[in-house]
């Protein structure tokens, strides 16, 4: 034991030198009027007292047995030091054996402090709820690295499988190779699609280094102008309603923000549907708000549809082409920008959203 860093020994020091310096005032306060004094000596060359003169008769005496006091005292007071410091420590070390048990894989031992004191009892709690924390990152974490593993592993299998089939054909045709090579580039777009969709929830999910002013009337004019086509041929009618509402924060992951919920809008509709969008600032506040038609969401879904890779009814299935990482990344991006992200179901089906951002 490293007597240097050891708190225990400090207290027990701690409360010998301050019964130390207490039990030596309180014995010179106590001791002196004790002392006798005696008279000694007449007047030189007379017969009468010379006065008197202030002799310690017993301060030997005194001092020796208050010297042996004060060390039995001091002995004691290091003693009790030592095991009082030894009890009121106890939680701590218990707490200390727990956090050093804790890993990756067991983060949910309870951290017993019972009695102890309340700061203890405190920092139990503390750590406790970082514990929590840290198990909850850590099983969502593997939870993400096994469905992504699972999302890039099927196209892969895909263009083995379309290369297998090619390389099998013996009469093959340049026709049928050059059908082959559409849908490997067409798989390798959705890879490619899935892999950008991963990196902009992973740089969201890091936060903002560095922000900049942005409209999102602006952005969300260029999103919408890029998607007309889409909505168009899918049969949704697109309304806009955008006003100015400037904010701070990275305009790149703004524009992800949008175009995953107007994407997933979109997408997730019905025939003659309606997206509206629109965008609005007011006491100091800026907000974005899509409204989309289709298919009817109950509202215990809502959750499971702002987690990775799940879609509706917390299926893994694919809808016009998507992963299930949209709403997963506009939760993310508005995280980052300290923005308040609302999702409220329709009776007639699909989603209200709203991200409150702040000024």
């Amino acid at each position: 034991m490293n007597l240097r860093r050891s708190l225990r020994v400090h207290l027990a020091v701690l409360y010998a030198s301050l019964l130390l310096g207490s039990g030596a005032i309180l014995l010179v306060v106590a001791d002196l009027p004790l002392t006798r004094f005696g008279r000694v000596g007449r007047a030189h060359g007379s017969g009468t007292p010379a006065g008197p003169t202030r002799d310690l008769t017993n301060f030997p005496e005194v001092l020796r047995y208050s010297g042996i006091a004060l060390a039995v005292l001091t002995v004691a007071a290091a003693v009790l030091g030592w095991l009082v410091a030894n009890r009121a420590l106890r939680p701590l070390r218990g707490i200390t054996a727990a956090a050093r048990a804790a890993s990756a894989s067991n983060l949910g031992g309870r951290l017993v402090t019972a009695g102890s004191y309340d700061e203890f009892r405190e920092l139990s709690d503390t750590l406790e709820g970082l514990f929590g924390r840290l198990e909850a990152a850590f099983d969502s974490q593997r939870h993400f690295v096994a469905n992504a593993s699972h999302e890039l592993r099927t196209p892969l299998a895909a263009e083995r499988t379309v290369l297998q089939v090619a390389l099998a054909d013996p009469g093959a045709s340049a026709e049928s190779l050059r059908a082959a090579c559409r849908q490997l580039l067409e798989l390798g777009q959705q890879q490619e699609q899935l892999i950008d969709a991963l990196l902009t929830l992973a740089s969201s999910q890091r936060g903002l280094r560095e922000r900049e002013r942005l409209d999102l009337a602006e952005v969300t004019a260029r999103v919408v102008t890029g998607r007309r086509e889409e909505a168009a041929r899918l049969g949704v009618r697109l309304d806009t309603s955008l006003a100015p509402a400037v904010v701070t924060g990275d305009p790149r992951l703004a524009e992800s923000l949008a175009a995953n919920l107007v994407d997933n809008a979109i997408r997730h509709n019905v025939t003659d549907g309606q997206v509206q969008v629109a965008t609005a600032a007011e006491a100091g506040l800026a907000r974005f708000s899509i409204s989309n038609s289709g298919p009817v969401v109950p509202p215990a879904e809502v959750g499971r549809l702002l987690e990775p890779f799940r879609q509706l009814d917390g299926e893994r299935t694919r809808h016009g082409g998507g992963h299930g990482l949209g709403l997963a990344i506009v939760s993310a991006v508005a995280s980052a920008h300290d923005a308040s992200l609302a999702v409220r179901t329709r009776p007639a089906g699909g989603l209200d959203i709203t991200v409150t951002f702040p000024t």
